[in-house]
């Protein structure tokens, strides 16, 4: 088995990265998945906040982000136009925040950790440079197959009971997330009817010491 590097994004791993996008979405709108001018824009603009996982050199997980000064009287928006239709022009070098664009690992390498390895480069950057926290919109593929007998809400709140597992909050709970709230219409993806869940993660609210 291949071991797992994680490193930060560079020019020759941009083309992979598209692949990837399509792998990982495949009911995400087209025109919402990252392209190369995307990735040549995040590292031209915070190239510290972009990460890939490599196994044996092929791009395999990645993470993309930026710094933001998040307002949660005001909490509500959309995945395009928090990162500027994908190119990250709102990052703020002065954010207290680490906004979390994206987190995606290869169908075939999931269950390897790969994930949370890309979270802790995350959390290593905010604490780094003294950051309130991450704060990201949490995608809920799970809720595709429960629509029809629960609505967005509940779903959620029984994610966060323990009730049911989500692929992707279930997982970012036990990073140490926690809900902030609800995000109506956050991306066109038809199989969860747009919702997204906007979710926190403090230094302070981490299991590690």
């Amino acid at each position: 088995m291949n071991q797992i590097v994680i490193t930060h994004t560079r020019p020759e791993h941009i083309a992979h990265l598209v692949e990837l996008q399509l792998l990982c979405y495949p009911t995400l709108a087209d025109t919402s998945r990252l392209k190369a001018p995307h990735f040549e824009s995040h590292l031209r603009i915070f190239p510290e906040g972009q990460w890939v996982a490599l196994a044996g050199g092929r791009v395999v997980g990645m993470s993309a982000g930026f710094l933001y000064s998040f307002d949660f009287d005001h909490p509500h928006h959309t995945f395009d136009e928090i990162i500027d239709y994908g190119y990250f022009t709102r990052h703020d070098p002065h954010g207290q925040y680490f906004y979390g664009a994206d987190v995606s690992v290869h169908p075939a390498y999931r269950g390897r950790g790969i994930g949370r390895r890309l979270y802790d480069a995350r959390k290593e950057l905010v604490r780094q440079r003294g950051l309130k926290g991450i704060v990201t919109g949490a995608m809920i593929p799970g809720f595709a197959h429960c629509k029809q007998v629960m609505d967005a809400p509940t779903y959620v709140a029984r994610v966060v009971a323990g009730e049911i597992f989500d692929p992707t909050l279930s997982m970012q709970l036990r990073q140490g997330f926690r809900v902030r709230g609800l995000l109506p219409n956050y991306l066109p993806d038809t199989a969860t009817d747009g919702w997204s869940v906007l979710i926190e993660w403090r230094p302070e609210s981490a299991d590690e010491p």
